[in-house]
């Protein structure tokens, strides 16, 4: 709001596709903006979701604990059913899912919900590309607990294909994923 659209072209990596186009994070995502909620309103049964329960590179889960199962007192993110989960803390170990249930998260992880002009898969693909993850750990702060701070978040270029493409990109990478691990 009340923003200065400028110029991007200047600033492309990479040539993509005449179909695809470029934006900002900031325009295709909420990137940094959360809804909070205190340790103490959460029900017992519900999920809580830490850094240790996603897997590096891999965008699994770990683990799902609910909140009767650990002592938390501080302050959470809430999350729903189909946001991406963007692990800004230590962007190198690249941890990033995608919400199957509601639930609530450390203030590290930012529940992030995309345009239309995305699929879930396709955002989570994005976030965990070596281009990402090189960008979000060379704009990071802090040298015990680096960061990748919100206006940089929002500052990153995305490349953006139509969505029949965004599928078939998802389905590839799976197909390479799935060959890997059966090596």
């Amino acid at each position: 709001m009340g923003e200065i659209e400028r110029c991007i072209d200047d600033e492309i990596p990479f040539d993509v596709p005449e179909s695809w186009a470029w934006a900002r994070l900031g325009t295709v995502c909420n990137f940094g903006e959360c809804e909070n909620t205190e340790a103490s309103d959460i029900a017992p049964d519900a999920w809580l979701l830490d850094l240790e329960d996603i897997e590096k590179d891999t965008g699994r889960l770990l683990q799902r604990k609910r909140k009767s199962q650990v002592n938390s007192l501080s302050t959470k993110h809430c999350f729903s059913v189909g946001q991406i989960l963007y692990s800004k803390l230590r962007p190198y170990l690249n941890k990033v899912i995608i919400a199957d249930e509601n639930g609530y998260c450390t203030s590290e992880i930012l529940p992030l919900n995309f345009s239309a002009a995305f699929t879930n898969y396709y955002a989570q693909v994005y976030l965990m590309s070596p281009f990402f993850v090189e960008y979000a750990t060379q704009c990071s702060y802090g040298v015990k607990m680096p960061r990748l701070g919100t206006q940089d978040g929002r500052n990153a270029l995305v490349p953006i294909p139509p969505i029949c493409e965004q599928q078939r990109i998802v389905e590839q990478l799976d197909n390479i994923l799935a060959l890997r691990n059966r090596l």
